[in-house]
């Protein structure tokens, strides 16, 4: 239920922002409100509070965010919140992002490896990605995970390609014990 709320919304927030021709300042204001709105959890319970009037929760909204951001936006919060669904804002901001960034062919990278990748590396990966993929820009995370003992694992969405040595291991230890089995 939560996702499809998260779609519902999202993709109302992004279809405003198509239609007024203002894509890309209305990510950028969604991404600092989102950065907000993720560190300052007191904020977020009470605006969640059954026994807050939504009154007094639409004020609280508006004073927060009235000529740091645009009408839309503001409006567009105003509305989640008179909905009650303001326990979904992360998700539906979140949603808002990524289906941007899927308008835009940006995509988010995951790189887990073994130790510390250097500049060199990190670059030399996401020229690769860029090439092997239909995404004209990436967001990278990196990440380091001391269990995989080499190589790496690479997350993009649902798609994962992993060629630690961890996992190499594991399929071998699996492929053995089937022989085994078989011999038996």
């Amino acid at each position: 239920m939560a996702k499809l709320v998260s779609k519902t919304y999202g993709e109302a927030l992004f279809e405003v922002a198509v239609e007024g021709g203002t894509l890309d300042s209305m990510l950028e204001e969604v991404e600092a409100v989102l950065e907000v709105l993720k560190s300052n959890e007191e904020y977020i319970s009470i605006l969640n509070h059954p026994r807050i009037p939504i009154e007094e929760k639409v004020s609280m909204i508006e004073e927060a965010f009235k000529g740091k951001v645009s009408d839309e936006l503001v409006g567009f919060l105003v509305t989640i919140t008179e909905k009650g669904r303001f326990a979904e804002i992360e998700s539906i901001l979140s949603y808002f992002i990524e289906r941007v960034w899927e308008e835009k062919r940006i995509g988010v990278a995951c790189v887990t490896s073994a130790t510390e990748l250097s500049e060199q590396q990190k670059k030399d990966i996401e020229e690769k990605l860029l090439a092997t993929t239909s995404y004209v820009e990436f967001r990278m995370n990196y990440d380091v995970d001391k269990s995989l003992i080499g190589g790496m694992v690479i997350r993009i969405g649902d798609r994962v390609v992993d060629s630690s040595v961890k996992t190499k291991l594991e399929t071998m230890a699996r492929e053995l014990s089937k022989i085994q089995l078989s011999q038996s």
